[in-house]
């Protein structure tokens, strides 16, 4: 029976749409995504939409408040949990928000980087077929299948 984890992920752009604010995941040792810059997100509460959970994950982790988002894309992370567990993501891109973001969080510190170099950062594999469709100009989402197995990504396929 398949049934993942729904969780959201966010890239706020900066006000010249340039940057993008990420968290550089330092702050546990036991944490899955120690080292990696990641955008800003989590699991969705059952009394929640993706919608909801988006907002309130930006807010809880940046301090901003979303003036607009755009559905950017949905993909299916098969075992990508620290048990093996499957991911069902969201993929948000916040180009309004309101608000001065936190310099740091629970996981780390958040910090602004140009959108053009963010496959250079240490990050998940995986994230490096996604992240340019999270910030290419076709307005349509794209809906993507990762398996992942011992943290590392199988195959990557996608429609739009």
């Amino acid at each position: 029976m398949y049934m993942p984890i729904l969780g959201t992920l966010g890239y706020i752009l900066s006000p010249s749409g340039d940057e993008t604010l990420l968290v550089h995941r330092t702050a546990r040792a036991s944490d899955q995504h120690l080292g990696k810059y990641n955008g800003l997100g989590g699991k969705m509460k059952a009394n929640e939409d993706v919608f909801t959970c988006m907002q309130r994950e930006i807010l809880e982790e940046s301090g901003l408040v979303c003036r607009s988002m755009y559905l950017r894309g949905t993909i299916n992370w098969t075992g990508f949990g620290p048990e093996g567990e499957d991911w069902l993501g969201f993929i948000f891109l916040i180009p309004s928000y309101t608000g001065v973001p936190f310099a740091c969080n629970a996981e780390g510190r958040l910090l602004w980087h140009p959108v053009e170099r963010l496959l250079d950062l240490p990050m998940w594999e995986g994230d490096r077929f996604f992240l340019p469709l999270v910030f290419d100009q076709d307005p349509r989402p794209f809906h993507g299948y990762m398996p992942y197995k011992n943290g590392k990504p199988l195959s990557w396929s996608y429609q739009r």
